[in-house]
Formats: C-alpha cells, sequence, structure tokens
C-alpha cells in the first residue's frame, strides 16, 4: 500500500477528500436501492398491487437488518480507519478478520430465527388477510439469503474503512444489473411473483459477496505484516462502536417497523402507496447516509494521526455538501412526485394508492437536508468514539417517531406517521450538534 493510498482522508481539500470519497459510496448504494426500487415497481407493475402491497409490508423488518449489516461494518471500520492511520497493519487486518468472523455468526444465527418465526412477525405487524401468505413467503427467502446480504454490506464497509471506496462501487453495478434482470425473468417469464424477486436478490448477492470476499483476502494478503484470525478484546472494542453504530443506521427503520402494524391497518391499497413512497425515501438518504459515513471515516482516520483541527475543517465543509443534495432532492419530489409513484403502480391500481404515495413524497421532500445534519454530526461522534449522547439522541428520535405515529395517526390518519419523521431527525440533530460543540469529542480515544 502506498502512503498516498493509505493517508487520502489525511491530506488536501476536507471537502474535496470526503467528497471523492463518499461519491463511490453515493453511487453505489443508489445502484442497490433502485434493485430494490426495481423488486417494488416490477411486482407492481407485472403482478399486481397486492403483490407490491406484499413486499411492502415487511419492508421496515428487512431493512433493519440490513442497516444492522451496515451499521456493524462502520462500527468496526472506525477501528480499521484508525489503525490505517497510524499505520498500524497487523491490527488493521486484525480487526478486519475479526468483523468478517463475528458477523458471519450473527447472521447465520439471525437468518435461522427469522425463517421460524416469519408467520409470527406478519402476525404482529398486522399484515392484511389478503397478502399474508406472500408476505411471509417473501420474508422467509429473504431470510434464506441473510448471510449474504450480511457479508455483502460489511465487505463494502470494510473497503470504505481502507480507502478503496470505488471496489464496492463496482460489485454494487454488477449485482444491481444482474439482479434487474433475474427480477424481470423470474417474474415475467417465469411468473414467480414476489418469491420470483426475493430469489433474484438472494442470488445477485450471494454472488457478489463471494466475489468480494475473495478479492478482500488477496489485498490483505499484499499488505505488510500479518494478523490474526480473531481477537475477542478487539470485538469488544468493535462491539461497542457497532453497536450504536448500528442503532444509528437502523433508527429509520426500527421506528418504522414498530408502526408498521399503523401502516397495515390501513389496508393494503395504502400500504402499497406507501410501500412506494419508502422505496423513495431510501433513495433520498444515500447522499446522506454516505456524507455520515465518510464523515465518520474522516473524523477516525485524522484522530488516529492526531489531526483534529481537520476534522472541524471537514464537518463544516460537509454542512455545504448535505445542502447542496437536500435542495437537489427538494426539487426532483416537488416536480415529479406523481409520475414517480405511477411508476410502481399498475392499470389497475387504486387511487388510494397513488394519492398515499405522493402526499408522502410531497411532505418528506421539506426535511432531507435536516437528516444530512443529523446524519454528519453523528458521523463525526460516531468516528471520534464519543458514543454516549450519539445512543442518546438516536434513542430521542426513535421514541418520537414511535410515540408520536401510535398517539396521532388516531386523529390525523396514515399522514401522522410521517409528520413525526422530520421531528425526530430534528431533535436528533439538536442533542448531537450540542454534544459536538462542548469539543468532548477531542478527548475520545478508541484503541
Amino acid at each position: 500500500m502506498s502512503q498516498k493510498k493509505s493517508t487520502d482522508m489525511l491530506e488536501g481539500s476536507p471537502l474535496w477528500s470526503m467528497l471523492f470519497f463518499a461519491m463511490p459510496m453515493i453511487i453505489g448504494n443508489l445502484f442497490q436501492q433502485f434493485y430494490n426500487m426495481a423488486d417494488s415497481a416490477i411486482v407492481g407493475k407485472f403482478v399486481s398491487e397486492n403483490a407490491l402491497a406484499a413486499v411492502g409490508a415487511s419492508y421496515s423488518l428487512t431493512n433493519v437488518f440490513i442497516c444492522i449489516a451496515i451499521g456493524g461494518g462502520v462500527g468496526a471500520s472506525v477501528l480499521t480507519s484508525q489503525y490505517l492511520g497510524s499505520r498500524e497493519y497487523r491490527l488493521m487486518k486484525t480487526s478486519v478478520y475479526t468483523a468478517l468472523i463475528s458477523f458471519f455468526v450473527l447472521s447465520v444465527l439471525l437468518a435461522l430465527f427469522g425463517a421460524v418465526a416469519s408467520p409470527a412477525i406478519m402476525v404482529w405487524l398486522k399484515t392484511p388477510e389478503n397478502i399474508f401468505s406472500e408476505a411471509v413467503l417473501y420474508l422467509r427467502i429473504y431470510f434464506v439469503g441473510l448471510p449474504f446480504l450480511f457479508m455483502y454490506n460489511v465487505l463494502a464497509s470494510v473497503f470504505n474503512a481502507l480507502g478503496k471506496s470505488k471496489i464496492p462501487l463496482y460489485f454494487l453495478i454488477f449485482s444491481s444489473i444482474l439482479n434487474v434482470i433475474m427480477d424481470l425473468f423470474m417474474v415475467i417469464v417465469l411468473h414467480m411473483g414476489v418469491a420470483g424477486v426475493a430469489l433474484a436478490t438472494i442470488i445477485a448477492q450471494g454472488i457478489s459477496a463471494v466475489i468480494s470476499f475473495s478479492v478482500l483476502i488477496r489485498y490483505l494478503k499484499r499488505q505488510p505484516e500479518r494478523g490474526i484470525l480473531f481477537d475477542g478484546e478487539m470485538l469488544g472494542r468493535m462491539v461497542k462502536i457497532a453497536l450504536p453504530s448500528i442503532l444509528q443506521q437502523s433508527i429509520v427503520s426500527i421506528g418504522m417497523m414498530l408502526v408498521q402494524s399503523v401502516v397495515n391497518s390501513f389496508g393494503s391499497a395504502a400500504l402499497a402507496g406507501y410501500s412506494a413512497g419508502m422505496r423513495i425515501e431510501g433513495i433520498c438518504v444515500v447522499p446522506m447516509a454516505a456524507m455520515g459515513n465518510a464523515v465518520s471515516t474522516f473524523t477516525a482516520q485524522n484522530i488516529g494521526a492526531d489531526q483534529k483541527d481537520r476534522v472541524v475543517q471537514g464537518y463544516h465543509a460537509a454542512y455545504g455538501i448535505v445542502a447542496f443534495f437536500g435542495v437537489l432532492i427538494l426539487v426532483i419530489l416537488e416536480t415529479c412526485n406523481r409520475g414517480i409513484i405511477g411508476a410502481f403502480l399498475g392499470a389497475d391500481s387504486t387511487a388510494i394508492a397513488l394519492s398515499t404515495g405522493v402526499s408522502y413524497l410531497r411532505f418528506m421532500g421539506l426535511f432531507f437536508t435536516m437528516i444530512g445534519l443529523k446524519m454528519i454530526t453523528d458521523g463525526l461522534l460516531r468516528g471520534a468514539g464519543d458514543m454516549t449522547v450519539f445512543t442518546i439522541s438516536n434513542l430521542v428520535n426513535l421514541g418520537i417517531r414511535v410515540t408520536f405515529a401510535f398517539a396521532m395517526s388516531p386523529i390525523l390518519g396514515m399522514p401522522a406517521i410521517w409528520y413525526a419523521v422530520p421531528i425526530g431527525w430534528t431533535a436528533n440533530y439538536l442533542i448531537s450538534f450540542c454534544e459536538y460543540r462542548t469539543g468532548k469529542w477531542r478527548q475520545k480515544h478508541i484503541r
């Protein structure tokens, strides 16, 4: 590894360092979201509105597991980034091996539990009876492929921590194209419906995970010094970062999982429109989450190199980037919302589905800059290892979303579910920002 490659986040303009680092993640995660969106669009267009609702009935739950994988990977990458910044290559390798082994074991355990518990979970979420069997089938197939999904996302986080964010991009492009092709083949040619899109995702991610793992192992073998396969003490330090990181990454999905029963109670038509809106929200959050992860890695590397003033410069630069993306998203959603939702719905879809999705996008478009501010501030605290307030702010966010949705949906109807979102984001940002202003993060040191 050349010195230049190992210090990309330590030199030059903080704005361009983070933007160039984040862009492959943004493009790659957009591809990932696009093929998730394709799952919904294809079943909505070529199967039925009920099929779209069946896929969406467990969307918030499945997204929790994706976020566990991403959050765990980001948490592990903080240690990897700090070891990289201080050029401790043996410990860097050990942190990578420990993360991969630990999360693979966790994913297998979660997969076994989920495959058995899928019917009970869908009952708990009050899934409408007319889509229940298809929703359970989709969820069971999803759980079978969970280990591939975990490894796929954790490997991407490891590559990002090593400053190799273009490698996950290449695999995401490959898997996205493969997934969409297989979606169309299984749904249109084989008429497999909901089961077809679930199987297509598993196969595409499985192939990408295996190839990504092979590339990473070959890359690590070329680096100086040798690491050990597993270090229990390092796992403890990793968990200290990973757990709050998982909470931060999955906070939106955890909140929506808890209120999914409220969404489902409005019927399959409203659920179909809401599911389409959630898919678009997933795309809109991508640049904000990528910037949060970029700030986290930027912070960890520069703290490892004892360049804390540069961390502040990077944080300030990130404000301009998320503001730009926030305005761009607002303009697109305010002008194209009807056409976007219509792309998910077939000719037989109801007016309820369309109006629900359109209302959701028009409202949420106003607030994506706020989630960007929340994520970059959380990213700085996470990268510095300042986890206590970080965790509190995200729990406040979750509590507001759940409480407001349950309390106000009988009064305001389904819109209460999304009115709560920006309130939670704002509270989260303000708490994290106040912690940043105290400067306590400067004294944190994970290693």
